[in-house]
């Protein structure tokens, strides 16, 4: 086929006139550059990643080390537009025992070069060796991107929990008031979760500790044992400490002692009057001080020469005078004051 023709193309016009005929000839020259139907230009330029951009993982694989049973790990995975065009992610699944991801939201849309990042965890419930994968579905060159995904798990060694002392005794505890004794829980082996206590009774409150606790392995926590007798009397309770070791619950006995409320009376005895005619005598007490306000504390004439005072009260100082009446009902000058201090509780 010829590059270049020329074709010619002839007319001829007869026109009619009063003159006659005139004839026109219209010689029109077309010309005609290749072949009919095919260009000869350039074709349009392209992406060179297509019409829709291209998806890649990085890492291309995640592996997971032996990780202990009821513990987790977590990688994070990188997922990149590398195409020419943006690209809608619509899905992220992860598939096999023990694998999820998380930190993740879909649908996305990654313009060329965006990345999104993502989380995969590894939570395996048994000892053994896994296998997954994490399926990215897209609208992307490659719409089936796949992630492998391999862990391994062993069994979690256990720790011991120990108390110490094992008998915790916090003593000899007036009714009605508390006193306190410490305790330690020791871990050994591995770390320890220890996630409750349970007590027996009402008069020991363990207390020092937020649950649940974890002791590392080798090292203590402190706790505080406090006894409020109820009754006097010997007490004793055994305080149970819930962990995830074998030899849990580890026990403790809590014991203690309760003691009476002392009840303190002050005796008052005195010579007798020789004054004649007395009849009996009048007793004063002052909670102020040897030289206080004095008040009568007998309600009638106390013909004896003792009196007994229990309306005292613990940890106070009080003094005392007399006095001396006779049958007239005329009373003596006061004796010399003495005092007495009552024991603190």
């Amino acid at each position: 086929m010829q590059a270049n023709r020329k074709q010619f193309v002839n007319s001829r016009l007869t026109r009619w006139g009063s003159g006659g005929a005139v004839v026109a000839v219209i010689v029109g020259l077309a010309v005609l550059t290749g072949c009919q139907g095919l260009s000869t230009g350039k074709p349009a330029a392209q992406s060179p990643q297509g019409l829709t951009g291209g998806l890649t993982a990085a890492p291309a694989s995640v592996t997971f080390g032996n990780i202990a049973i009821g513990t987790s790990q977590s990688q994070t995975e990188t997922v990149t537009n590398s195409g020419g065009t943006s690209a809608t992610i619509s899905q992220i699944a992860a598939s096999g025992t023990g694998f999820s991801v998380s930190g993740v939201s879909t649908p996305i849309t990654l313009t060329p070069g965006q990345s999104a990042s993502f989380s995969v965890n590894f939570a395996p419930e048994s000892a053994g060796s896994f296998s997954g994968s994490v399926a990215i579905t897209s609208n992307a060159s490659n719409p089936s991107l796949t992630i492998a995904l391999s862990g391994s798990a062993a069994a979690q060694s256990q720790g011991q929990l120990s108390v110490n002392p094992t008998t915790i005794s916090v003593g000899s505890v007036t009714v009605g008031t508390s006193g306190t004794q410490t305790g330690t829980l020791s871990a050994t082996g591995a770390s320890v979760v220890v996630s409750s206590v349970n007590v027996d009774g009402s008069e020991f409150v363990v207390s020092g500790l937020t649950f649940p606790v974890t002791i590392p392995a080798g090292q203590s926590a402190t706790f505080t044992v406090t006894f409020t007798p109820q009754t006097s009397g010997v007490a004793s309770v055994s305080a149970s400490f819930v962990s995830n070791t074998a030899n849990s619950p580890t026990i403790a006995t809590l014991t203690g002692t309760g003691i009476a409320v002392p009840v303190h009376v002050v005796n008052l005895s005195w010579n007798a009057d020789s004054s004649p005619n007395v009849v009996g005598y009048n007793i004063y007490r002052s909670s102020n001080g040897a030289n206080g306000n004095y008040v009568k504390i007998n309600s009638g004439l106390d013909a004896n020469t003792s009196y007994m005072d229990s309306s005292v009260t613990d940890g106070q100082t009080y003094y005392y005078e007399t006095t001396a009446v006779n049958s007239s009902n005329e009373e003596s000058a006061r004796s010399t004051p003495v005092g007495t201090v009552i024991p603190p509780p």
